[in-house]
């Protein structure tokens, strides 16, 4: 079996009630959350094309009319996405469909390969990644559909009961990223920030602080090792308002330095430094660019930082959550601020952060 076979089910619901606006529309690279996986969708050679969800609007016709799928309405209000995949699979000619939640920008098709592989008369087959089972990127029969209208006729709203219902398969998919869900503003920060990384050819991570003695550098210093230790190169940029010289007095980098060199290039078989002097203070993006073999660069900086940002607060001045902050490590509680927060000292918290945002 593969994609020309069968069809796919887009749910689109619109609820958002976790992230208080509709997030279908919310922007990430410079589109909307659900036309980028319209646009996913579009170059997989599905056999046909369902966008579910509530009543139609001009921009979900739009959307409908652009990437080639036809606009199927729930006929229950506040039924879930059980709704939407009852409303598609009544309308599906093929026998089996993927139904795919619109809340997954890191979603790829391809890795859903092994579930197409995997049917063998079943009529639910449900990968599960690291443990979680996804019902929201599973493969349907349409003969589940009288189980489930009597589900929703009952108002029973889970796909889990539903699937337990009818001969299904579970299917072990590698551990990965593809199924995060942004339902809530601390979500989309993080996939955010990601996004933006997956632009560099470096990702960047800016760990920032509203005051000196907060400990950006021991927060650095801790996390460097432990990502070392998950296979991960480290570069570390540093913005320093009180200016430095790696010069020693008699070196030769000094000598060409005091005959006027206004840059100084040193190489040796285990790296190199370059010191060069400018008009206006370099950006640290601009300096974090020239790293090569790293995986990563941190940037460590008060207010010279770029998207994603690490904002730390030990009790010195105002925490600073801007735009660009995709979260927050604090020696104590600042109650709802819309993005994660960990313990200052939760190193391995701040691991996985990076390793996410950096798509290891």
């Amino acid at each position: 079996m593969d994609f020309q076979d069968i069809g796919v089910l887009v749910i689109a619901g619109g609820r958002s009630s976790r992230m208080g606006q509709d997030k279908r529309f919310l922007e990430m690279a410079g589109c909307s959350m659900l036309e980028q996986l319209l646009k996913k969708t579009a170059v997989i050679p599905f056999r046909e094309r369902y966008l579910c969800g509530a009543d139609v609007s001009e921009k979900l016709s739009a959307l409908c009319s652009a990437y080639g799928f036809a606009f199927v309405a729930d006929s229950r209000s506040a039924a879930g996405p059980l709704e939407g995949i009852r409303s598609g699979l009544a309308r599906l000619q093929a026998d089996y469909a993927l139904a795919v939640s619109c809340d997954m920008p890191l979603f790829a098709y391809e890795h859903l390969q092994p579930l197409l592989a995997a049917v063998d008369g079943e009529l639910a087959i449900i990968p599960v990644v690291g443990g979680r089972r996804q019902p929201l990127a599973g493969l349907y029969h349409r003969q589940i559909l009288p189980v489930v209208e009597r589900a929703l006729e009952q108002g029973e709203n889970k796909i889990g009961l539903v699937i337990e219902q009818v001969a299904h398969k579970f299917v072990e998919l590698p551990d990965c990223d593809d199924f995060f869900n942004v339902n809530t503003p601390s979500d989309f920060r993080l996939v955010q920030g990601r996004l933006r990384n997956a632009q560099r050819s470096v990702p960047l991570i800016t760990v920032s602080a509203p005051q000196s003695n907060t400990g950006k550098t021991t927060f650095i210093e801790k996390l460097i090792p432990c990502l070392k230790a998950q296979g991960l190169r480290v570069g570390v940029v540093k913005g320093d308002c009180h200016g430095y010289d790696v010069d020693e007095e008699g070196k030769d980098s000094w000598r060409f330095r005091q005959a006027g060199a206004d840059g100084v290039a040193v190489v040796s078989p285990k790296g190199y430094f370059i010191q060069q002097r400018t008009e206006e203070r370099a950006s640290l993006l601009e300096i974090a660019q020239r790293f090569t073999d790293v995986d990563v660069v941190l940037l460590e900086s008060r207010s010279h930082g770029t998207a994603p940002k690490i904002s730390l607060w030990r009790g010195l001045g105002q925490l600073v959550v801007d735009d660009d902050t995709a979260a927050v490590f604090s020696s104590g509680e600042h109650g709802d601020l819309s993005v994660r927060q960990y313990d200052l000292d939760d190193i391995a918290g701040a691991v996985r952060l990076v390793q996410f945002l950096c798509a290891r």
